[in-house]
């Protein structure tokens, strides 16, 4: 079956391990000195391995692959008590895995009297775990894996405060939009809208208008607009059918591709390239990063 799954760059990992403590379900190993997938089978390719690596060696693809399950995961976790496994339980909930969580719950309540860790306990603080989101309400704050020693949470959940620009009063002026159409999430659109048609398409992640005071004037401006989160939304087989779709039959000019610097946004230009890959035409494609402070890190032609 095609599902997303993670994907190693070899020649960037450094074999520095964060990601073998940073993977629950025990999919990851160290061998030969390199991060390797040793089990299709424990890998739910959701991705909270993504942010320990601290050389961006990992994302996530669509491909074949040995369908996830959540029953023989579990199964071999036991072994390693029950912090890991309210870990990988609260990883689930953050990402709306109701049916695994489910299936893992009823899982670990026919072991219950097998165990030496009380199940109640662990069903008990998943319970009372709030979802973040994609965030893990119970990580430390973010520092690189390098640093710390040990498995951190996504940078991009991290919190951080930073001084704004203070704007000076001015009189009440309406700032126009610069967009042209409706509507504009990645899943919602229709490739075969007339306004796709030749156009210019601006691929944002979420995150990214909310970053750039002048995203309208300085990017959007003349350009047809797309919007999906990488990390957090489902179904991302269909993005990739979606994207090739606007290259081949809507006939985009170009794309440009718009996402933070946190490494699991990286998930956008992946998506692109795959898209690109599968596509029938090649057309110009830009990559412009932002910083989570509203910066501009890198524009890249790719």
């Amino acid at each position: 079956m095609k599902r997303e799954i993670i994907t190693i760059d070899r020649d960037k990992c450094n074999g520095c391990g964060n990601c073998i403590t940073g993977c629950h379900e025990g999919a990851l190993q160290l061998i030969d000195g390199k991060a390797t997938l040793v089990s299709e089978l424990m890998c739910d390719g959701l991705g909270a391995c993504i942010g320990t690596c601290p050389v961006d060696a990992i994302s996530i693809e669509v491909r074949e692959a040995v369908a996830y399950d959540e029953v023989e995961t579990l199964r071999a976790m036991l072994k390693n008590g029950k912090n890991v496994i309210i870990a990988h339980f609260k990883h689930l909930k953050d990402h709306g895995e109701k049916e695994y969580l489910r299936l893992g719950v009823e899982f670990l309540l026919k072991e219950k009297n097998n165990v030496d860790f009380s199940v109640d306990e662990i069903l008990q603080e998943v319970h009372n775990h709030t979802s973040t989101g994609g965030g893990k309400s119970f990580a430390k704050p973010v520092q690189h894996a390098h640093q710390q020693g040990e498995s951190c949470g996504c940078p991009g959940s991290a919190a951080k405060t930073f001084q704004a620009p203070q704007y000076a009063p001015a009189a009440k002026v309406a700032t126009p939009s610069a967009l042209s159409h409706w509507p504009i999430q990645l899943h919602l659109i229709n490739p075969n809208s007339t306004h796709f048609k030749d156009s210019n398409l601006l691929l944002a992640a979420d995150c990214v208008a909310f970053s750039l005071g002048a995203f309208h004037k300085d990017f959007l401006s003349g350009k047809t607009l797309a919007i999906a989160c990488p990390k957090l939304d489902s179904n991302k087989e269909s993005y990739v059918e979606k994207l090739t779709a606007l290259i081949d039959e809507a006939k985009v000019d170009t794309i440009t591709i718009m996402r933070m610097e946190v490494p699991c946004c990286g998930g956008l230009t992946q998506l692109v390239k795959m898209a690109s890959e599968k596509a029938s035409r090649k057309i110009p494609i830009k990559s412009i990063t932002v910083g989570i402070e509203g910066d501009i890190q890198e524009s890249v032609w790719i």
